[in-house]
């Protein structure tokens, strides 16, 4: 799976139109016209074998998850006189998935247990634990990579309980 089927199965999962695709983007310091956001939306053929970023880099996904946060939860309190920046975590083609879950997560403000049972009316049954150590730091001694049949199954679930399918 790559960026931009989690961005183009994260609208549809969570039922974002065209000008809320675009503010949260822009609430995630990105600005983005229609015409980019159609391209970014664009299926890329399998057989076109292109990298997991050909067209929406690491950058542009999680640009675009932080608005995501912004959007659904409001904006950050501000410490210090200065409002916090947001956070980038992705550094690897690896650590993709498991970015995507923890702020869709945060943004949709969901528990442990909401998440299970988002993959459960999927059809995928894991463990807390198998879902505690998706959800940790990289470099932590229990961080497991999320693989892509977690992710797509995640997003499918989201699907079903977001749009009642």
């Amino acid at each position: 799976m790559n960026n931009n089927d989690i961005l183009i199965r994260l609208r549809y999962a969570l039922d974002i139109k065209d000008t809320d695709m675009i503010k949260i983007f822009k609430l995630g310091e990105l600005d983005v016209t229609r015409d980019e956001l159609r391209v970014l939306l664009t299926k890329q053929k399998e057989e076109d074998e292109l990298p997991r970023d050909a067209v929406c880099d690491d950058r542009t996904l999680e640009a675009f998850l932080n608005g995501l946060i912004t959007f659904k939860r409001g904006n950050p309190p501000v410490k210090n006189g200065a409002a916090p920046k947001p956070t980038f975590l992705i550094t690897s083609q690896r650590n993709v998935n498991n970015v995507m879950l923890k702020k869709v997560k945060i943004a949709l403000a969901l528990t442990s247990d909401d998440m299970l049972d988002v993959l459960r009316l999927a059809g995928v049954y894991a463990s807390d634990s198998e879902l505690s150590a998706i959800l940790r730091k990289e470099g932590h001694r229990n961080y497991k990579e999320c693989k892509d049949r977690y992710a797509r199954n995640f997003l499918k679930g989201l699907a079903i309980k977001y749009r009642d399918l």
